[in-house]
C-alpha cells in the first residue's frame, strides 16, 4: 500500500484513509493484508475494531500477532474529546516509532444521526497531524445514517481501493467540513445545581463556584485545583473573545462534576484547543490546556452563541 510519490520506506506523518467494505468477509479481506505489511516494514499496528471483528482478525493472522488495541471510545458523543484521547494514546506508541492503525465504524456511537463519525475524522486530522501514523478507517457500504458516509468522503484525504491509497478529490479540511456539518450539542442535563453569570472582573465568582462544588463531591485538593484551572481557561476565553457576559452552569454527578460555559458570540474555530499550541505563540493556549486536564470538553455553537461542556471525574 502506496500513495503515488511517497516512498515505501517514508516514516509518514499522518495518512488519513478512508476504506469501505460489503460485508465481514470483505473488511477482513482488506484487514488482513494491511496489518501483514505493516508487520513485514517491522512497524507497530494498533486497532479500534468492533469485538467479532478484532476476534477474527486474530485468528486469520495467528494469536502471536503483535497488535495493540487502543481505548474503546466512551459513548457521549463528542468526536473532539475521543480523537485528543486517541492522539495521546498514538504520541505514547509513535516514541517507538510510525504505526499503522486500523479503525471500523462502529454504529452503536452513531448517536441520532451519525454525526459523531464526522466530527472525530475532522477532530483527527487535527490532533494526529504530525504523528508517523498510517491510519485507514472503515466503512460499510451502507451504514444507517448517510451521513456516515458523507463525512467520510469529506474528511479522508485519501481512499483505499484494491488495496491501493488514491488521492480523494472530495477531501475538505476540518474546518470547512464542519461548517457544513455543524457540531451537534450533548444531551440535555436538566436544571444545574449552580448559575453563575458573570464578566471578566467576576472571573473569581467561577473558580469559587466550581471550587466549592469540586470540594463537595469528594474531589482531591490537587484535582480539585485542575477542574477550576480548566474552567477558569474556559470561562477567561468566553468573556474575551464571546462577549462582554457570559454564564457558568454546574452539575454535581455521581461521576464528578459538569460545567457548561455559555457566552453569546459566534465560533469561529469548530475545533478551538485540538492541535499543542507551538511554543513561540504566547497565547491560544487556554482550551488546550483545558482539554488536557478534563474527560471531556465538547465545544458546540448555534443561534444563541457558543457553548463549552467539561466533564471531570474526581
Amino acid at each position: 500500500m502506496r500513495i503515488t510519490g511517497t516512498p515505501a520506506s517514508a516514516a509518514p506523518k499522518l495518512v488519513h484513509a478512508a476504506a469501505y467494505h460489503s460485508s465481514r468477509t470483505d473488511l477482513l479481506a482488506q484487514l488482513v493484508p494491511l496489518v501483514e505489511h505493516a508487520l513485514v516494514r517491522d512497524e507497530q499496528v494498533a486497532l479500534s475494531l468492533q469485538e467479532d471483528t478484532e476476534a477474527a482478525l486474530r485468528a486469520e493472522l495467528g494469536t502471536g500477532a503483535p497488535l495493540h488495541v487502543l481505548a474503546r471510545p466512551v459513548v457521549d458523543g463528542s468526536g473532539q474529546t475521543v480523537a485528543l484521547q486517541r492522539g495521546r494514546e498514538l504520541r505514547e506508541l509513535t516514541v517507538a516509532g510510525p504505526i499503522t492503525v486500523l479503525t471500523e465504524h462502529q454504529p452503536d456511537l452513531d448517536g441520532p444521526d451519525g454525526s459523531f463519525w464526522t466530527e472525530l475524522d475532522a477532530a483527527v486530522n487535527i490532533a494526529l497531524a504530525e504523528l508517523p501514523v498510517r491510519l485507514t478507517c472503515f466503512f460499510p457500504e451502507l451504514p444507517l445514517h448517510q451521513c456516515v458516509l458523507d463525512g467520510a468522503a469529506e474528511n479522508h484525504p485519501h481512499v483505499l481501493v484494491h488495496g491501493d491509497l488514491r488521492a480523494n478529490a472530495r477531501h475538505r479540511a476540518p474546518r470547512e467540513v464542519l461548517a457544513s456539518h455543524p457540531v451537534a450539542p450533548p444531551l440535555l442535563l436538566g436544571v444545574p445545581d449552580v448559575t453563575v453569570s458573570f464578566r471578566s472582573w467576576q472571573l473569581q465568582e467561577v473558580r469559587r463556584a466550581v471550587r466549592g462544588l469540586a470540594g463537595a463531591a469528594g474531589f482531591t485538593d490537587d484535582r480539585t485545583e485542575d477542574v477550576v484551572l480548566a474552567v477558569n481557561e474556559v470561562a477567561t476565553n468566553a468573556v474575551e473573545h464571546g462577549g462582554p457576559a457570559a454564564e457558568l452552569h454546574v452539575w454535581a454527578t455521581g461521576g464528578g462534576l459538569v460545567c457548561e460555559v455559555h457566552d453569546t458570540g459566534a465560533l469561529a474555530d469548530p475545533l478551538p484547543g485540538m492541535a499543542s499550541p507551538h511554543p513561540s505563540e504566547p497565547r491560544g493556549r487556554g482550551l488546550w490546556i483545558a482539554r488536557q486536564l478534563c474527560d471531556l470538553l465538547h465545544v458546540w455553537s448555534d443561534e444563541h452563541g457558543t457553548h463549552v461542556r467539561v466533564r471531570a471525574a474526581p
